[in-house]
């Protein structure tokens, strides 16, 4: 059912907000068509809300109740607030029970993000079945792996059967292909019955261009602010304050009724908002307000582009008091050394040099000129903990956004992804895997959409002419709409027996057993101290009896005298620590070496 409190309580009443009609009406599929009462606010004024009784008749036969609402007695549209689109993102609404699932999951509390290892995945590509219930195929594996924390690229419903997701519609309803929204339920507790915590990923700076009728019922949109993906949504102009909260309720619905354990939140630079209080900042209060109610913590993760700081600051310091916020700076800084790539934003980063400054300032960019963007970018992050920065070697953008979708083993080779997992999973930062990164999988991740027409021509000139930029011949570009881009993109779980494979996920699993046992690799305090000479990079991590070092060599051979006390705790590519203290690195390989002090010595 629908309700501006974002609730589920059973059939009925539909409530909607459509401002911009004169009559809304409520037409059942197998009943009759019921005009919704307007209604008033304390002094008689409209509120834009119009309401309705399912009719009895329809709640006694136990069927499955499917509506639309048509607006002025126009065309039959969905129910913005709709729960289930069985139909697609065209077809009539359903109502469900989402608080008819038994949860097993009382005594589940999610690991801090502190201690957390993130794994993003996409429900339709990360399994064969390419559904919820696929998902919960595989979550032993991820445990076996490691990883705390399950993050869900966007689920909501959108246009075709296969796409990323971030071009949704019906916000508030899983994707058919996907499965039920029980399915969806079922997953996440089956997650949290494994003790791995679940974010979802969604998206209030846009909607998709498919299937998006929200402009018909009321100011949803507008021309004052732009996205580079679609029409603004109207966070901050007139009649802003339903929209506001259509989003919010939309957050409070998935950690509500699904028990996801916190929401990322795609580009939140693209949600222009002039308001005194920031939606983000709304969003915060009222998140937390639900976590007392509830009595569960629930973490707010945001993508911004901009470096700023006050996006993770406390509210009483001005900020908005989000728990983290994703570091690009590290895997752009990651990229360059591993592949030498300078196209693009790459430009901007000089590789371990710019690696050394995240790891001291949290950010390469802090109030430094940015050449490709040609602007100062950033502030200063003091004050700032890696428990509040998600870094990553690669994840569905940095894949995705390519002309062919390559992964990290693609293009800079296993050796040096192996140096690059190491860095990321001992960095005082939160560690985000992209799904299959933890074998070297095979399976591109491009840009992948199912649309039909002028808009699925569009979709592929638009694809084509961003990557001529950078003189990619049309050809070349991978064809997002081709069923046969999405279907390539499925995961092949059967690779990871395969010996180069094996060996990847073994260095994975000794990494993320590291960073979970020796709590030196979890401090989130910045800065770290590293020292870059020529292809040599030492990252120190003070420990209780000492400190740790991760040791890489890229591009060329290197050696570090240590103690002799040193112990070589893990290493990919051949380095050697002998008796005397003397590590010899070959050219791309890394190492673990811990370094007790004197007297933990004897």
């Amino acid at each position: 059912m629908t309700a501006n409190t974002g609730d589920s309580r059973g059939p009925g009443p539909i409530r909607v907000w459509a401002p911009r009609a004169t009559e809304v009406a409520v037409d059942f599929v197998d009943g009759p068509l019921v005009v919704a009462t307007a209604e008033a606010g304390p002094d008689g004024a409209p509120t834009g809300w119009h309401g309705a009784d399912v009719p009895a008749a329809l709640v006694e036969r136990g069927h499955p109740i499917d509506y639309a609402l048509r607006l002025d007695g126009g065309p039959p549209r969905p129910d913005p607030r709709s729960r289930w689109q069985p139909d697609g993102v065209h077809g009539p609404s359903r109502l469900i029970d989402l608080d008819a699932h038994a949860w097993a999951d009382d005594e589940f509390r999610p690991t801090s993000l502190q201690d957390a290892t993130i794994y993003e995945l996409h429900v339709g590509t990360f399994s064969a079945a390419g559904t919820f219930l696929g998902v919960i195929e595989h979550l032993d594996d991820l445990v076996d792996l490691g990883v705390t924390h399950v993050e869900l690229l966007p689920v909501n419903a959108f246009a075709g059967e296969h796409g990323w997701g971030y071009d949704g519609v019906d916000l508030y309803a899983p994707h058919r292909a996907y499965g039920h929204p029980h399915d969806l339920q079922d997953l996440v507790d089956a997650c949290h019955q494994r003790g791995l915590a679940v974010l979802l990923d969604v998206v209030y700076n846009h909607l998709g261009p498919e299937g998006n009728y929200l402009g018909e019922l009321g100011p949803y949109f507008t021309d004052r602010h732009h996205t580079p993906w679609g029409d603004a949504l109207n966070v901050d102009g007139p009649d802003s304050d339903e929209v506001r909260r259509f989003v919010v309720d939309n957050a409070l619905h998935w950690l509500r009724h699904y028990h996801v354990d916190g929401l990322r939140l795609d580009a939140v630079h693209a949600i222009i908002d002039t308001s005194a209080v920031h939606l983000l900042e709304q969003l915060r209060c009222e998140v937390d307000a639900l976590s007392r109610d509830t009595g569960r913590p629930y973490v707010l993760v945001a993508e911004y582009e901009g470096n700023d700081p006050r996006l993770v600051r406390d509210l009483d310091l001005g900020g908005y008091g989000l728990d983290a916020v994703w570091a690009d700076d590290v895997h752009h800084a990651l990229h360059t050394a591993l592949t030498g790539e300078r196209s693009s934003y790459y430009a901007d980063y000089d590789g371990l040099a710019d690696l050394v400054r995240c790891l001291h300032d949290g950010v390469a960019y802090a109030g430094r000129w940015s050449p490709f963007r040609r602007r100062t970018v950033g502030r200063d992050h003091t004050g700032i903990s890696g428990a509040q920065l998600v870094a990553c070697l690669q994840n569905h953008d940095q894949v995705g956004n390519r002309a062919r979708g390559e992964r990290a083993a693609e293009l800079m080779g296993p050796a040096r992804q192996a140096i690059g997992a190491a860095l990321l999973l001992t960095g005082p930062w939160v560690p985000l895997l992209f799904q299959g990164e933890e074998w070297a999988a095979t399976s591109p991740f491009p840009f992948f959409a199912d649309h039909d027409g002028e808009l699925a021509e569009a979709v592929r000139a638009g694809r084509r002419a961003e990557f001529a930029e950078f003189g990619w011949a049309p050809e070349d570009v991978t064809d997002p709409e081709d069923p046969g881009t999405f279907a390539a993109a499925t995961l092949r779980w059967d690779e990871r027996n395969e010996p180069a494979h094996a060996t990847m996920l073994a260095w994975y699993r000794t990494l993320i057993g590291l960073r979970r046992t020796d709590p030196a690799l979890r401090d989130p305090s910045l800065p770290v101290t590293a020292e870059l000479d020529g292809p040599r990079l030492v990252v120190h991590r003070p420990g209780i009896a000492g400190e740790l070092l991760v040791v890489a060599a890229v591009g060329d051979e290197a050696d570090l005298d240590l103690p002799p006390w040193a112990i070589l705790r893990a290493e990919h590519g051949g380095a050697v620590l002998d008796d005397a203290g003397s590590l010899r690195l070959p050219a791309d390989s890394v190492a673990i070496v811990e370094v007790p002090t004197a007297s933990a010595t004897g």
